[in-house]
């Protein structure tokens, strides 16, 4: 499988335009109805944010047109200024790491550092600045003993990170993550959101049900409901208010 990311080359990104811009997205699946309607939001350096709603909402479909796995029947999404479409996806996904739901979707190779170093040297980056950098982010991510093992050796929150590793390693500046709590204990959820706080990316995506978790990760909240936006706030207000929860099926206590 062929990493999202490269390094970030050049294009038109005016300083002061949204980082990430989607106006009036709509998406259907072949023969169904549709599954997003009318999405419009602005994504702007620094921003942090929380894809919130429940199960079946159209999380993880919004996350898959951001990054071109899918395409909208109508509506825009501008990365940087550059439109979302399949003539111009190889520009565009220079600069977004998008981490899949399932972290053995990324972890492919037969050991952790090769998997690590596979997309830089897919982008040609020498071997030796490759391997320089993987270890840099095994140590920072306290998984430099497991190097040479295979994601199949390693825990459920041990595989999370080095799938998250193998996307830094391009170092994209737009991070986009699927449910990355998932299957992770409460150690590992705190550990993933250490080493998120001190990433340096410009912004952040995460779609996930761990509420209380998104609270400590990020500042602002998008919430779907039957495939529209219908909040979007600063997390922490939102958090205390769990009857507006309660109705968008996110009852915060569970």
């Amino acid at each position: 499988m062929k990493s999202l990311t490269s390094n970030p080359g050049t294009s038109t990104y005016h300083p002061n335009a949204a980082v990430v811009e989607v106006q009036n997205l709509v998406y259907a699946y072949p023969n169904q109805e549709s599954v997003l309607h009318n999405i419009s939001f602005s994504l702007n350096r620094g921003d942090r944010v929380a894809l919130m709603g429940a199960t079946g909402s159209g999380k993880s479909t919004l996350l898959e047109n951001l990054v071109g796995l899918k395409q909208p029947q109508t509506g825009k999404i501008l990365i940087n200024g550059i439109p979302v479409e399949p003539r111009n996806l190889p520009q565009v996904r220079r600069y977004i790491g998008f981490s899949f739901q399932d972290a053995n979707d990324q972890l492919f190779m037969p050991t952790i550092l090769e998997d690590i170093t596979f997309g830089p040297r897919n982008y040609g980056v020498p071997k030796a600045t490759a391997i320089d950098k993987a270890r840099q982010l095994l140590a920072d991510f306290g998984l430099e003993a497991y190097a040479n093992r295979s994601a199949h050796e390693l825990s459920g929150g041990q595989r999370r990170l080095a799938a998250l590793a193998s996307i830094l390693a391009l170092e994209p500046t737009i991070l986009i993550l699927d449910e990355p709590t998932n299957g992770l204990d409460p150690a590992w959820r705190r550990h993933l959101a250490q080493v998120l706080l001190k990433l340096p990316v410009q912004v952040m995506l995460i779609a996930s049900h761990e509420l209380h978790w998104l609270g400590k990760v990020t500042q602002r909240a998008l919430v779907l409901s039957g495939g529209r936006i219908h909040i979007d706030s600063q997390i922490q207000p939102l958090l205390q208010n769990g009857e507006a929860l309660e109705q968008l099926g996110l009852p915060v206590d569970w």
